[in-house]
C-alpha cells in the first residue's frame, strides 16, 4: 500500500511538472502526508457563481419602501398595480417667511424724512412721552412744586456700627457668647417648641408632689441587634410558607421543564413534539479516518497508526509499570531481571517465559495481552524479546550501568553493540529551535552580535531637558537605580546627589566648599588647577568633580595643605 501510494504521488507531481503547473515536488523522495482524495467536477469558484436573480419592478418598488437605498426618499405605492401617484404628491401646504435673517441684520438706509415720520407716530404712547429713547424717566410730574429735585433726598441713612466680619465672627469669648445665647430661650421654646434632644415638653402641671424628671410605666424589653424588629416584620404565616414545600400546579411544572434547563438533562424544549427516543442522535455518522493528526506529523505508515488504540496502550502501560515496580523491589540490576526472566537461557524471553514470570508477580494478564506486548517489544519481528528490547520496554535506561547498556547477558562481545533508545517519536529531520541552540552549553550560538530591540529604560542616548515636565517620567541617566535606594552613600544621606557634583559652580563656590574639608591652597595654585580643570570641559564649566579629579591627577604641591 505505500508502494502504491508513492507512485500516485509520483506521477501526480510528473503529471504537475509537465503541464506546467506553478508548484513543482522538488523532494519526489519524500513520503507525503496527508489523505488522497479525488478532485471533484465543480470548483469553489463554480458553486459560488450563482447568476443573481433580478427582482420584479412590483417588488422592487415595495422594497424601496422598506429597505431604501442611501439619500433615496422612501415612498409608500400603496397595492401592487396602483399607478405611481405617490412620487409626484407633496403633503402639506407651503409657507413663506415674512422677514428674512439678511433683511434683519442688514437694513436698507433709512431717509432723513422716514425717522422723523416713525418719530412722529411713536410720540403717541405714554412710554416715549416719559422716558424717551436714551434719556432717563422724568419724574418731575409727580412730585411737589417746593421739592428740591436736586438737593433733596428720601429715606432713613443707614448706620454702619461694623462689619460684616465682625457679624459672622464678634471679638467675643466663648462663654460670652453662650451666655447671651441663652437669654430668651424659653421663650423661644414655647413659640416655636424648639426644644433639646431628649428634653420634655413642660406642660405646666404641679411637680410637688412628683420630681419633674421621674418617669412612669414599665420598660420595654429590647435587644440592640434588632432581633425582635425583625420578627415583627416577618408574619409567621410567611415563616412557614418559606419552610414548607410550595405547592405548584402541574402546568406551570410541566412549562418549566421544558423551557428552564434542568440538571443533569439536556435542555431539549421541542422533545415532545419530535417524537424521538432520549438517546437519539441527529445527523449523519461519519466513518473516522484511521489515522489521527499525530500519525500524520511522524509519518507513521499502515499497520503502525496509534489512533483507536488508546485502550490498548493503557493497559500496556499499566503492565510495563508493574513489571518495573516488581522488577525494581527484586533485583539489584537490569542484568538479574533479564535472566530471572529467561528460563532456557538462550537470551531470549518467548511468550511462556513471560507468562510464567507474570504469575509469580501476582500480575493476571490474559494470553491475547501477552500476545500484544510480545509484539509491542519485539522490534525486530523475530518472535522473542531479546535483551535491547526488554530493556526499551521497561525503560530502565537511566538505571543502567555502561556496561550493561553496551552487552546483552548470553552474547558474545565480538558482536556490535545495541544502543537502547528511548520511546519517544524523533522529530522529522531532526529539527532544533533557535531558543535551544541560543542556551545550549555545547554549540550555542553567540548573541552578542545581534540585534536588540525595544526601548532601553534608561534614556542616556538623549539629552535631559532643562525644563522638566511634571508628566515625563523618563529616566536620562541622572536617575539612582536599585542598588543605589538600596544601599544610599553617604552624600544622599546627607541631601547632596550625584546632580549637585557635576553641577557647573564658579571659582569663588568651588574654593570655599573645598575650604569647607579642610583642603586650604593660595589663589595662584587654586587657579592652576581651576585652569586645568576648564580645559577638560568642552563649554570651558568646572563642577565639584572635574575639580576633584584634577586634584586627584595632580601631585600635592607644597602651597597645599589637606588638614
Amino acid at each position: 500500500m505505500e508502494g502504491q501510494r508513492n507512485s500516485i504521488d509520483l506521477v501526480s507531481c510528473q503529471a504537475i511538472g509537465s503541464n506546467g503547473g506553478k508548484f513543482t515536488d522538488r523532494n519526489p523522495d519524500m513520503i507525503t502526508a496527508g489523505k488522497l482524495i479525488t478532485m471533484p467536477e465543480n470548483t469553489a469558484r463554480d458553486c459560488l457563481n450563482i447568476p443573481r436573480v433580478q427582482t420584479p419592478d412590483t417588488v422592487k418598488k415595495f422594497r424601496n419602501f422598506t429597505h431604501p437605498e442611501p439619500q433615496v426618499q422612501r415612498v409608500f405605492y400603496g397595492k401592487a398595480h396602483d399607478p405611481d401617484v405617490a412620487s409626484t404628491v407633496t403633503h402639506g401646504v407651503p409657507t413663506w417667511g415674512s422677514l428674512k435673517a439678511g433683511d434683519l441684520v442688514n437694513q436698507d438706509p433709512k431717509t432723513l424724512f422716514n425717522q422723523r415720520y416713525l418719530d412722529k407716530k411713536e410720540t403717541l404712547y405714554a412710554s416715549k412721552q416719559k422716558a424717551p429713547l436714551g434719556k432717563s424717566h422724568d419724574q418731575r410730574p409727580g412730585l411737589p412744586d417746593r421739592v428740591d429735585i436736586y438737593g433733596t433726598s428720601f429715606g432713613l441713612k443707614n448706620v454702619f456700627d461694623g462689619t460684616a466680619g465682625e457679624l459672622v465672627s464678634p471679638d467675643k469669648s466663648y462663654e460670652q457668647v453662650e451666655l447671651e445665647s441663652m437669654q430668651g430661650k424659653e421663650l423661644y421654646k414655647w413659640t416655636h417648641h424648639n426644644f433639646e434632644v431628649g428634653e420634655s415638653v413642660d406642660r405646666n402641671y404641679d411637680w410637688s408632689r412628683y420630681p419633674k424628671n421621674s418617669t412612669f410605666g414599665i420598660p420595654t424589653p429590647h435587644e440592640n441587634d434588632g432581633k425582635h424588629v425583625y420578627k415583627s416584620l416577618k408574619w409567621l404565616r410567611n415563616d412557614q410558607l418559606d419552610k414548607g414545600t410550595k405547592v405548584v400546579s402541574k402546568r406551570v411544572n410541566d412549562f418549566r421543564e421544558r423551557t428552564q434547563p434542568q440538571l443533569g438533562k439536556v435542555h431539549d424544549p421541542i422533545k415532545d413534539t419530535m417524537r424521538v427516543p432520549d438517546d437519539h442522535t441527529f445527523g449523519i455518522l461519519i466513518r473516522p479516518d484511521e489515522y489521527g493528526a499525530g500519525d500524520l506529523m511522524h509519518c507513521r505508515v499502515p499497520g503502525t497508526y496509534l489512533r483507536g488504540k488508546e485502550r490498548q496502550r493503557g493497559l500496556l502501560a499499566a503492565v510495563r509499570q508493574q513489571l518495573k515496580k516488581a522488577n525494581y523491589h527484586n533485583f539489584n540490576d537490569l542484568s538479574a531481571a533479564f535472566r530471572h526472566y529467561d528460563k532456557n537461557g538462550d537470551g531470549r524471553i518467548d511468550i511462556n517465559e513471560l507468562q510464567e514470570c507474570c504469575v509469580q508477580f501476582n500480575l493476571p494478564v490474559d494470553p491475547e495481552l501477552l500476545i500484544q506486548l510480545t509484539s509491542y517489544c519485539d522490534a525486530n519481528r523475530d518472535g522473542s524479546i531479546d535483551y535491547t528490547e526488554f530493556a526499551n520496554f521497561l525503560n530502565w535506561q537511566e538505571k543502567m550501568t555502561s556496561e550493561e547498556k553496551l552487552l546483552a547477558p548470553g552474547t558474545a562481545q565480538t558482536h556490535s553493540p545495541e544502543v537502547i533508545s528511548k520511546q519517544i517519536d524523533k522529530s522529522i529531520g531532526e529539527h532544533r529551535t533557535s531558543n535551544s541552540m541560543i542556551n545550549a552549553v555545547v554549540g550555542g550560538v553567540c548573541t552578542q552580535g545581534y540585534r536588540t530591540y525595544g526601548v532601553p529604560t534608561i534614556r542616556s542616548d538623549r539629552a535631559a531637558p532643562i525644563v522638566r515636565r511634571i508628566s515625563d517620567r523618563t529616566n536620562y541617566g541622572d536617575e539612582s537605580n536599585a542598588y543605589g535606594l538600596v544601599n544610599p552613600s553617604i552624600y544622599s544621606n546627607r541631601g547632596v546627589y550625584e546632580k549637585d557634583f557635576f553641577k557647573a559652580r564658579e571659582a569663588e563656590e568651588v574654593k570655599n566648599i573645598f575650604g569647607n574639608i579642610g583642603v586650604q591652597m593660595d589663589s595662584e595654585t587654586f587657579q592652576k588647577l581651576w585652569t586645568m580643570a576648564a580645559s577638560r570641559s568642552q563649554d570651558g564649566t568646572v563642577s565639584v568633580e572635574s575639580f576633584r579629579s584634577v586634584l586627584d591627577d595632580t601631585s600635592v604641591p607644597q602651597k597645599l595643605t589637606v588638614q
